[in-house]
């Protein structure tokens, strides 16, 4: 790995970095996302960013750091896209999805016949990808709440990268995809390509128009998106957070929760250290704590 790096720097002619320009990264991506990189993500860095020096005719990391602090914003983003790791499938964490169609949908329809809820379902997967996972509790929530049923489904989906946002708003994926899906909700929500899209599946026109995407960047101070939400998907993201920037970000998450909202997070994440402002439901999914105030706002 770190032989073909060092070929490929003296191919471009671009200097190796060093020790103090990987910092001014490291504190750059912190600062901008709150993603912490150690010393052993230097290789991941320099792999990622290679292409980018490559394309602007610049002979160092230092040079490209001067060019990111020059230029702001355009560059900060196609930076904080390189470093993002975007690995997702359709209906990741099956035990989640078991839970919410086996215990949260029914309890909630009980709920809308005698009037203690309204039918509204409000949700927010941060952190989205390339889509498959709104669209899977896009496919969920409609399979159970179908158009004409009286219920109203909204899903805000966002994530970091520019470039997954554009995959996800495509919604367009290999036919291998297909196998993520249960069969069940296969043939009334996705399409099949046919001609130049042969090998192809796409998310179909009913799943794909209760989905909003947006870029946002969970280090900021405010979260502007209405709440309170429903269901929070903010899964295999934390682990990128170091402890201050994880707990900032989940009592933000938390204020936009409703009271009787969940939290779903990755089976390699853990919310320890968070006192009584979470409260474990199931092994990664979580309800607010007594000490959360406010609903929605940060």
């Amino acid at each position: 790995m770190e032989n073909r790096e060092a070929s490929a720097r003296e191919e471009s002619g671009i200097q190796p970095i060093t020790d103090r320009e990987f910092s001014l990264f490291q504190e750059l991506i912190y600062k901008e996302a709150g993603i912490y990189l150690s010393q052993a993500k230097k290789p991941l860095l320099v792999g990622r960013l290679m292409r980018r020096l490559r394309e602007l005719g610049l002979p160092s990391f230092k040079a490209y750091y001067h060019r990111i602090i020059d230029e702001g914003d355009a560059e900060r983003v196609y930076l904080l896209d390189a470093i993002s790791t975007n690995e997702t499938h359709f209906f990741r964490e099956p035990r989640q999805f078991e839970f919410l169609e086996q215990k949260l949908l029914p309890e909630w329809a009980r709920e809308a016949d005698l009037g203690r809820r309204p039918r509204l379902i409000r949700v927010w997967s941060a952190g989205c990808s390339s889509g498959e996972e709104p669209y899977s509790l896009a496919m969920t929530l409609l399979f159970h709440f179908p158009f004409g049923s009286g219920w109203q489904i909204e899903i805000l989906a966002t994530d970091l990268s520019t470039r997954m946002l554009e995959r996800a708003r495509r919604a367009i994926w290999p036919i291998e995809k297909a196998n993520e899906i249960p069969s069940r909700f296969l043939k009334p929500f996705m399409l099949r390509g046919t001609r130049s899209q042969e090998g192809k599946i796409k998310a179909g026109p009913e799943i794909r128009s209760i989905v909003r995407f947006e870029r946002f960047n969970l280090n900021e101070t405010v979260y502007p998106f209405p709440g309170p939400f429903d269901l929070l998907f903010c899964r295999n993201v934390l682990i990128y957070f170091d402890t201050q920037s994880k707990q900032r970000v989940i009592d933000r998450l938390l204020r936009c929760l409703s009271p009787t909202g969940h939290l779903f997070i990755g089976h390699a994440e853990s919310l320890a250290g968070m006192g009584d402002r979470v409260r474990n439901v199931l092994p990664t999914i979580y309800m607010k704590g007594r000490s959360v105030e406010g609903d929605q706002r940060s």
